[in-house]
C-alpha cells in the first residue's frame, strides 16, 4: 500500500524553510492538517538558528491555495465547524507573529483562506497568473481568518471595503498596483525571485531583522485579536443561516444561488 502524501511539505533550501500546501487536486485548499502542518513547521524554523526565512507556496502551478475545503461547510455541526474557524484564525496568529520574516510565494489563485495565508506573511511575490480574493459572501458566509482585519491594513479601508463587499477577484497585475503583492514576475520565475529575496534577507543581520518585524508587528496587531474575535462570531452567525446552505449547495451544484436574506 503507498503511503498517503503529506498536505503539507516542509523542505529546507538554504536559509529558507519552504511550507508547501500538497492538495493540488483540491487546489490546496486548507483543511485541519495543513493547518497543523504550518504549526510544525514554523516551530521547527523558529528553533533552528540557521532558518532565516520561512517561505509558504502551493503544490503545482494553478494554486496557492483556493480557500478553506468547503466540504467543511456543508457540515451541520456548527460546534465542529467553529473549531476548525478557531483553528484557522490561530494559525494566522501564529504566521503573522512569527518572529523571522515570512514570505508567500503566490503560485496560483489565492482565494478566501488562501488569501487570508498571504495576508498573514510579510512579504508577497506573485506569479503573473495569481488572483486574490474574498469571495466568501457568494457562499452566504464571511472572511473567517482575518480577511476583515488583514485586508484594510494593507489597502486601506475604502479599497478593502470595495474588495470585501463584492467578493471581486482581482488580478496579480491589479494585485500589485494596490500593493496587496511586492512583485508580480513570469510564472516560471517565481521560485528564483523568492530564492534571492531569501538570499538578500538571509545576509543581514538576523537580530536586527527580527526586531525590526516584533516592531511593526506590534503596531499592526494591537486591536487584531479583538477584530478576530468579533469576526468569528459574525462567521457563525452567518454559518447558521439558510444563505449559508442555499451558497454552499449552489457552490457544489455549479449555480447561481438564491440568496433569501434569512
Amino acid at each position: 500500500m503507498m503511503a498517503e502524501e503529506k498536505a503539507l511539505i516542509r523542505s529546507l533550501e538554504g536559509k529558507a524553510l519552504w511550507l508547501t500546501i500538497n492538495r493540488p487536486k483540491a487546489f490546496n485548499a486548507l483543511n485541519s492538517e495543513v493547518f497543523r502542518g504550518i504549526r510544525e513547521g514554523l516551530a521547527e524554523a523558529e528553533a533552528n538558528p540557521n532558518i532565516a526565512v520561512v517561505v509558504i507556496t502551493g503544490a503545482g502551478e494553478k494554486a496557492f491555495s483556493a480557500g478553506a475545503d468547503v466540504e467543511k461547510f456543508k457540515s451541520p455541526n456548527v460546534e465542529e465547524v467553529r473549531e476548525f474557524i478557531k483553528l484557522g484564525q490561530e494559525t494566522i496568529l501564529k504566521v503573522l507573529r512569527f518572529p523571522k520574516p515570512t514570505i508567500a510565494a503566490v503560485n496560483g489563485v489565492a482565494l478566501g483562506g488562501g488569501c487570508e495565508l498571504a495576508m498573514a506573511c510579510d512579504i508577497r511575490i506573485a506569479s503573473e497568473n495569481a488572483r486574490f480574493g474574498q469571495p466568501e459572501p457568494r457562499l452566504g458566509i464571511i472572511p473567517g481568518w482575518g480577511g476583515t482585519q488583514l485586508m484594510p491594513r494593507l489597502l486601506g479601508l475604502a479599497k478593502a471595503k470595495e474588495l470585501l463587499l463584492t467578493g471581486r477577484v482581482i488580478s496579480a497585475q491589479e494585485a500589485e498596483r494596490l500593493g496587496l503583492v511586492s512583485r508580480v514576475v513570469a510564472q516560471g520565475e517565481l521560485k528564483k525571485a523568492v530564492e534571492e529575496l531569501v538570499e538578500t534577507i538571509g545576509g543581514l543581520a538576523p537580530l536586527a531583522i527580527q526586531a525590526v518585524k516584533r516592531i511593526l508587528t506590534a503596531q499592526a496587531e494591537r486591536m487584531l485579536e479583538e477584530g478576530l474575535r468579533e469576526e468569528l462570531e459574525s462567521f457563525m452567525k452567518c454559518y447558521e443561516t439558510e444563505d449559508r446552505v442555499e451558497g454552499v449547495s449552489a457552490f457544489f451544484e455549479k449555480r447561481k444561488p438564491a440568496f433569501k436574506g434569512r
